[in-house]
């Protein structure tokens, strides 16, 4: 990221939390790491909203982000990614109807309470055998419904989805699933900081 803007082209304002926080949660723990970055995260946030001309959570036109993990070494093909953060009950309104498309609004919904829950939240499959959680709420949604591909789903089977989403995460870790924008970039909080272990994190707008 900091290389293409050096190098003049054109990408998209963002910021970059080092592995350096992850040494100090290995290190110190999760308290230590919330006290370390949280000031430094919200005003990557702040940031970001001038570049962008949008507000994290606004229900009229959300400013969405995608985080990206990195590493110090190249790992072709174990980096995670969350896309569309800053989703949530209000502002995904705000998006159908900026984008003009509810199908669209709520699909990436459902895709960022997915990647969310699973790699913030640890919601996946406890070993082999195992189905990855979601995965199975979406083909018993598909087969209610009759149908074969997800891009057979309407705009309300997928609000359908993202209340079992939401209700599998309440029932499987004993808490809501995080609703402000803030909290949820600030995924921390919520006890899965080991996931981001030795990788850098970059937040780039999703609507730039």
């Amino acid at each position: 990221m900091q290389k293409c803007v050096v190098w003049v082209f054109r990408y998209p304002p963002g910021f970059t939390i080092s592995t350096d926080a992850c040494t100090v949660y290995t290190e110190q723990g999760a308290e230590s790491i919330q006290k370390l970055i949280e000031a430094e995260v919200k005003q990557g946030v702040a940031f970001l909203e001038q570049e962008m001309g949008k507000k994290f959570g606004d229900a009229a036109d959300p400013l969405l982000v995608s985080v990206r993990s990195g590493s110090r070494a190249s790992m072709p093909g174990m980096m995670d990614t969350i896309l569309n953060l800053g989703l949530n009950d209000e502002a995904v309104e705000g998006l159908a109807k900026k984008s003009g498309n509810e199908r669209f609004a709520w699909d990436s919904y459902r895709r960022f309470v997915q990647m969310y829950g699973d790699v913030v939240m640890g919601l996946k499959p406890e070993s082999k055998e195992d189905h990855d959680p979601f995965e199975v709420i979406i083909d018993e949604i598909k087969e209610k419904k009759g149908v074969e591909l997800d891009t057979d789903l309407s705009a309300d089977d997928l609000k359908q989805m993202v209340s079992a989403f939401k209700a599998m995460i309440r029932e499987r870790l004993g808490r809501e699933f995080p609703d402000r924008p803030v909290g949820t970039a600030l995924g921390f909080r919520h006890g899965r900081v080991p996931e981001l272990e030795q990788r850098p994190c970059r937040l780039l707008p999703s609507n730039a």
